[in-house]
């Protein structure tokens, strides 16, 4: 059975990634075969991120298994790499893919402050995306107004206007955390990013627990 997850208003938590035998008693069952991984994943959380997209990008038929695979209301939230820009022709096509299990799309950028490959990558998306850059160098500082104005946003970005919330995490939830995420009135997706052990998973239900533990008051307020 499905965790209280799904039932969390505005807010959907998950991993990075699902396909790690190392989760293994600890969060898979012993002996789970891993083809069934995705299918259990999917009944403990409602999204996941799909970052095997920002090495190798499969082909159209991969995700069309992956959609198949998750149940209705199932998110994915593929990993677009921001500095091959040649790929971004395949990634739409394998996004448009997923169909309505298609989430936020994760725009990884490495490199220092590029606004022209910025503007490429969204005017290269299907309008109506979700977009969450994952700017890593700080010469991007600054830039979250903007790529509100655009309607992205910038990932673990909680204080500019945004049209939706992106945040990854390593450590573990505490009340601090899970009452800014109560804060937001924007729809928020939480992914704790992979370990060897199973931590990513434990993490998350964590985070489940304490905002289902406030009651109503977990339903994001309005400003």
């Amino acid at each position: 059975m499905a965790t209280g997850a799904r039932t969390l208003a505005g807010v959907s938590v998950g991993t990075s990634g699902w396909s790690y035998p190392s989760w293994r008693p600890g969060f898979y069952p012993a002996g789970l075969d891993p083809s069934r991984f995705l299918a259990y994943y999917a009944e403990h959380f409602p999204t996941v991120e799909l970052n095997t997209t920002g090495y190798r990008m499969p082909g159209v038929e991969q995700f069309r298994k992956w959609a198949a695979q998750a149940p209705e209301g199932f998110v994915f939230a593929p990993k677009l790499p921001g500095r091959r820009p040649g790929a971004l022709q395949a990634f739409g096509a394998g996004a448009a893919a997923l169909g309505d299990r298609l989430g936020p799309v994760r725009v990884s950028m490495k490199s220092a402050r590029d606004e022209g490959a910025l503007e490429l990558i969204l005017g290269s998306l299907a309008p109506g995306l979700r977009v969450a850059f994952d700017l890593e160098h700080p010469s991007w500082d600054g830039i979250e107004s903007h790529l509100g104005e655009c309607g992205a946003v910038r990932v673990n970005d909680l204080d500019h206007p945004a049209p939706f919330r992106y945040l990854r995490r390593r450590e573990a939830p505490d009340d601090v955390f899970a009452e800014r995420i109560r804060s937001c009135a924007e729809p928020v997706f939480v992914y704790f990013r992979h370990d060897d052990e199973p931590t990513a998973p434990a993490y998350a239900q964590q985070l489940v627990a304490l905002l289902s533990s406030c009651g109503s008051s977990c339903r994001p307020r309005r400003r």
